[in-house]
């Protein structure tokens, strides 16, 4: 579903990306640790489309996202992807129910659903809520109710406890893992914490050498 050829990415003299090749396979939810500045949270942007890779593809179901016009790559991003951002992205003038219906109003699909997504992240009943009344962890449960609403294909997740404690962080990656599992959708998690890294089904380290397997810990 997910396939990264060659991928190469610079900010001005320094190159972040250099020739990263990597296929993921569908289904799977995924860790990807590394160093600060190795470019973690920029693979995500890439994969998303939200930014061009300098030279390589990136290709959702065998089809380049450089190959797709503007508008194209918006109805992919918005149909077969989902976003959960370490600052949460929550809309603050909306109600809890309307910034979870947003993915399902923008795909046409029955907006009723925020309802009941609502209620399997433990926010049932605060639909009607806005923000400015929630702690960190909900919050952050609001975007990952968005993030899955729509039942997307794919998940990207950059640093979403970074900013929970230990056990509300744990509460989420469960939340988050068993969503994505139950829709059958795959999921990329960019973190630095192991511990959130252990929910997932896989984890691979982003170094300048490319991406590959953790090391086994004996």
């Amino acid at each position: 579903m997910l396939e990264l050829r060659d991928i190469v990415k610079a900010y001005g003299s320094r190159t972040v990306l250099s020739s990263l090749s990597y296929r993921f396979e569908p289904g799977k939810f995924v860790a990807i640790m590394g160093e600060s500045g190795v470019g973690k949270s920029t693979l995500l942007n890439l994969i998303a489309g939200l930014d061009t890779p300098d030279a390589g593809e990136v290709l959702v179901d065998g089809v380049p996202i450089s190959s797709l016009g503007d508008d194209e790559a918006t109805r992919l991003r918005r149909s077969r992807m989902g976003f959960v951002f370490q600052a949460f992205h929550v809309l603050p003038h909306l109600t809890l129910q309307q910034n979870v219906a947003l993915p399902l109003l923008l795909n046409g699909l029955d907006a009723r659903a925020a309802g009941a997504m609502l209620e399997k992240v433990g926010l049932g009943g605060r639909g009607a809520d806005f923000p400015r009344q929630l702690s960190g962890g909900e919050l952050q449960r609001v975007a990952i109710a968005r993030a899955l609403v729509h039942k997307p294909a794919l998940v990207l997740a950059d640093e979403p406890t970074g900013n929970l404690d230990p056990e509300t962080a744990g509460i989420i990656l469960d939340l988050l893992r068993a969503e994505v599992r139950a829709n059958g959708a795959s999921a990329i998690m960019v973190t630095h914490s192991h511990a959130a890294a252990a929910k997932a089904d896989q984890t691979l380290i982003l170094t300048r050498a490319g991406l590959g397997p953790a090391p086994v810990v004996r």
